[in-house]
């Protein structure tokens, strides 16, 4: 089964190889390039060899390969958006991002030359503030996930050194409130164990109507938003991805953050923290895809029990903060609910159903 993985370990490795000499010469534009076409290749050949069930070797190796390409571009980019802030200062780079004339240093480049767009100069300052902050935070980020038996993707490094593509700042903290139609049709259609843990707490909105229909919840998000339950008793301020699992076997229900933080939470989830019970608002498409680990984890290793479909789109839900106009929301979703079963294992089968929200909103016809 090895020989499905199409790619030459050896001849990858020194392309690696020729990249960090290049970046250690000097060469910082062509490292980064070097650097990104091997990440690329390094990529597709462990996507392939997991979807193909090839030896576990070769996918490690293969993750091993990504991960030493990425930090030698993740140090690239550090550089790049290094000089280019210090082009920038000195009047020789323009401020909209388009040079003036070459950076002035022994192996000065241009944003141009270097390859970067930029958006992609934003990017990297993000790593580099990050880098500056917490020296190495960039390599713990990456050897983490190889250690884990996870992909050392671009997108799970902007993740974990909090560096997604917009800062909180910019987009606030992606919060978007579970809007009430959602609840009532969970709540109609299962029940849970006593108590629950809302991972992704927000400002409680699911929190409360757990409460109201007799469950305890305990509260915890990566944002800080003082909610509290009917106790008083405040949110934990906690990475979900990086959390520990405790003695408890609480279920859980929340709506977790998109994006490319999506799969690693939904993952973590099942592997580290194991409820007998989950239940995840998501978008309709996370039936879809392979070449995630951390997806095929969720849909293919711990097959989810029951997908509710909402055959009629739930009502927006707007960012917290919003005061644009608000339109209809074009996104198909789902409540994924994972159960295990005698033996503690979600095995599934899935089973698929429609359903309308509109039937289970309060004075609903029977």
């Amino acid at each position: 089964m090895d020989a499905v993985v199409p790619f030459d370990a050896s001849g990858l490795a020194q392309v690696i190889e020729r990249a960090r000499m290049l970046f250690d010469d000097g060469d910082v534009a062509s490292a980064r390039m070097l650097a990104s076409g091997a990440y690329d290749q390094a990529k597709a050949a462990g996507s392939y060899a997991t979807r193909f069930h090839a030896g576990e070797h070769l996918i490690t190796k293969a993750r091993r390969l990504q991960a030493d390409a990425l930090i030698i571009e993740a140090r690239a980019k550090i550089t790049i958006a290094t000089e280019w802030s210090a082009a920038q200062e000195s009047g020789e780079a323009s401020k909209g991002g388009r040079p003036k004339k070459t950076v002035p240093s022994e192996n000065g480049f241009t944003a141009a030359e270097a390859g970067l767009t930029r958006r992609e100069i934003h990017e990297a300052r993000k790593l580099a503030d990050a880098e500056r902050r917490d020296p190495g935070i960039v390599e713990r980020a990456i050897a983490g996930r190889v250690a884990a038996g996870l992909e050392p993707s671009r997108a799970n490094l902007r993740v974990a050194i909090g560096t997604d593509s917009a800062s909180g700042a910019e987009r606030g903290n992606n919060l978007y409130e579970t809007c009430p139609e959602a609840m009532h049709t969970l709540l109609a259609l299962e029940t849970f164990g006593g108590r629950i843990k809302e991972p992704a707490c927000g400002r409680g909105a699911i929190s409360r109507m757990l409460e109201a229909a007799g469950y305890d919840v305990v509260l915890s998000d990566l944002v800080d938003y003082g909610t509290h339950d009917r106790h008083g008793v405040l949110q934990t301020v906690q990475d979900f991805v990086t959390s520990e699992a405790g003695d408890d076997c609480d279920d859980i229900a929340t709506n977790p953050p998109y994006g490319s933080a999506l799969n690693a939470f939904v993952a973590h989830a099942l592997r580290v923290h194991r409820p007998p019970k989950m239940a995840l608002l998501l978008n309709l498409n996370f039936l879809c895809g392979f070449d995630d680990p951390d997806r095929n984890y969720a849909m293919d290793e711990c097959m989810p029990a029951r997908v509710h479909v909402f055959s009629r789109r739930l009502p927006m839900m707007h960012r917290d903060g919003w005061d644009g106009n608000e339109a209809n929301s074009r996104m198909n979703t789902a409540w994924f609910v994972w159960e295990q079963n005698l033996v503690g294992e979600y095995a599934g089968p899935t089973v698929i159903n429609r359903v309308d929200w509109k039937d289970y909103q309060p004075g609903a016809a029977a």
